[in-house]
């Protein structure tokens, strides 16, 4: 039977772990999943952050809980992975979403904030995905896997944005998804990337406030900076049977920022 397109985006009876979800992105991609009808894990390295954020997730109906592990540390993934298992019982939706940033210009930039920004932006990822694949997805043959990277790993920036490091790990996020999506498309499991433009929040508000909201904003197509819903529908998109058919991809959410000359 074709199903409607209503069940086809249905996250119901899923289970979702989303790394970096207590504030920003990763909140919003797990408020995103729970309001699709998925089991929610949250984790990120500050107990008291996830404490409050799966408060109000539960306060919306939503079914979430947490688990406080550092994404750039191989034992804590490890058990990150296991606990999250043992929780839910598998694993449908993996979003890796922690991550750090570092200004500094390139001929300064200090070696250990680069591995610092490496060893969290896509060294956690591939161990975490790695986990979850083979613990979980492989065996059941199916499986989501959504890789936060940006549009920053799409070119370089524009000036007065130092952030070589970042910019390295995101590109790395995008050929990594490539790569992992043609790997495991055997086994059903689907691996895709999301590319945020200015999205503001704490990560960013150093940079939003040198180079100017109101700048950014004029510089994008649509005139705007990206706000609280607007990672939603491509994370609930990505998450579901609506996108069985997708996988290796990555997509800008940054009103027309990166396809647009100098953005």
């Amino acid at each position: 039977m074709i199903r409607n397109v209503l069940e086809l985006l249905s996250l119901k009876g899923k289970t979702a772990l989303v790394t970096g979800g207590s504030r920003g992105l990763g909140f919003q991609m797990a408020q995103a999943l729970g309001e699709g009808g998925a089991k929610i894990i949250i984790s990120s390295r500050k107990a008291d952050d996830l404490k409050e954020a799966t408060s109000k997730l539960k306060s919306q109906g939503i079914d979430a809980d947490w688990i406080a592990a550092d994404c750039a540390n191989e034992k804590e993934i490890h058990e990150l992975g296991a606990q999250t298992i043992q929780r839910l019982g598998h694993i449908d939706i993996l979003i890796n979403n922690a991550g750090a940033a570092w200004g500094a210009p390139a001929e300064d930039h200090p070696i250990d904030a680069w591995d610092k920004v490496m060893n969290l932006n896509i060294r956690g990822y591939f161990i975490l995905s790695q986990y979850v694949g083979k613990h979980s997805m492989i065996p059941r043959g199916k499986g989501s896997i959504i890789n936060l990277a940006s549009i920053a790993g799409l070119g370089g920036n524009p000036k007065g944005m130092d952030t070589i490091a970042y910019n390295t790990s995101k590109g790395a996020v995008v050929n990594f998804t490539r790569a992992l999506a043609g790997e495991w498309g055997e086994h059903h499991i689907r691996v895709n990337a999301i590319c945020p433009g200015f999205f503001p929040s704490k990560m960013t508000q150093g940079t939003l406030k040198n180079l100017g909201e109101e700048r950014l904003a004029a510089h994008a197509p649509l005139g705007r900076l990206g706000d609280d819903e607007d990672l939603k529908g491509i994370c609930v998109l990505l998450a579901s049977d609506a996108s069985k058919h997708i996988t290796g991809q990555y997509i800008a959410v940054d009103g027309g920022v990166s396809v647009i000359k100098g953005g």
